[in-house]
């Protein structure tokens, strides 16, 4: 890949129903070359489906990112022994059997029950647990500001997505029964409040550039705002980032670089951030991504 296909990839990963005119647009590229490179990705394995779901926000879900250690003497059945975990929807394998793995709970209490499964499951007994800060894509302040109701058409809109983000608002129509305007004015309305998360199934693993997660602590007097600023300077290598609630001033930055000297380089510029007290890295070399909880609520 090449950073148009980087940028591509997240702005797909952010909203998957994006136009190819808009994707054009913000890529400075005509409407073929956006859809070529799309068509790319897809044939290459690293975009293998466009997904919804209900959002994080509506969902009332709680995000949590355990990462460790693995002291598994082997991990290819892992992934198989994770998914039957309806609340862990991804795994990513590191450099030294080290593990991330993402779940989403319905409640607090039951991260006690997680942690133990993942403990027993992926066999890293010291786990550090991060609960991160905010839902994935939603703004400071969400929680407040934007209508959480959602009807039976906006449920029945989402299972219609499920498979095919991109699919036609007349074909949606046309299998629910009703106008492809109010399919559209339903959709734009969840899109708005944060309601639906339309994305992509992506593996950058598939490409041969290398992915990396940067675990960076930051001085304890940075600026609240110091994450944010480091990846959207270093954009789009820092493809996103994770705070914790529970873990101040830890920070996970996924990087994208297309040459191990290039990764070298970006340690650097990092460890010279005056806000960053150290910034260690971790080659990621592949990833799983599985259903949970949240995927069935559309069909309930």
């Amino acid at each position: 890949m090449d950073k148009t296909d980087v940028i591509l990839s997240l702005l797909l990963l952010s909203n998957s129903r994006r136009s190819y005119r808009e994707l054009a647009n913000t890529l400075n590229l005509s409407v073929t070359a956006a859809h070529n490179r799309i068509q790319s990705l897809i044939e290459a394995g690293i975009i293998r489906k466009f997904t919804a779901k209900i959002s994080v926000f509506a969902s009332n879900a709680i995000h949590v990112l355990i990462f460790g250690n693995s002291k598994a003497s082997q991990l290819h059945d892992l992934q198989t022994q994770l998914e039957k975990h309806e609340s862990i929807y991804w795994l990513t394998v590191g450099g030294g059997n080290y593990l991330y793995i993402g779940a989403y709970l319905k409640n607090i209490t039951e991260l006690e029950s997680l942690v133990g499964y993942v403990k027993k499951t992926a066999e890293i007994p010291e786990p550090t647990v991060g609960i991160t800060a905010l839902p994935f894509n939603a703004p400071i302040g969400a929680l407040e500001k934007f209508d959480k109701r959602l009807y039976k058409l906006d449920y029945d809109i989402i299972a219609a997505l499920k498979a095919d983000s991109r699919k036609a608002t007349s074909d949606i129509a046309e299998e629910l029964g009703v106008s492809a305007k109010t399919v559209r004015r339903r959709l734009n309305h969840m899109i708005k409040n944060y309601l639906i998360e339309l994305s992509i199934e992506w593996y950058p693993d598939e490409s041969n550039d290398i992915m990396s997660v940067l675990h960076v602590r930051l001085n304890p007097d940075s600026d609240k705002n110091a994450a944010d600023k480091i990846a959207k300077k270093y954009f789009p290598n820092v493809m996103f980032y994770w705070g914790f609630s529970n873990i101040p001033e830890t920070y996970l930055f996924f990087v994208w670089t297309s040459t191990s000297k290039e990764l070298r380089e970006m340690r650097e510029r990092f460890e010279r951030e005056p806000t960053v007290q150290s910034a260690v890295p971790n080659v990621i070399f592949t990833g799983y991504i599985f259903k949970t909880w949240r995927d069935q609520i559309p069909q309930q």
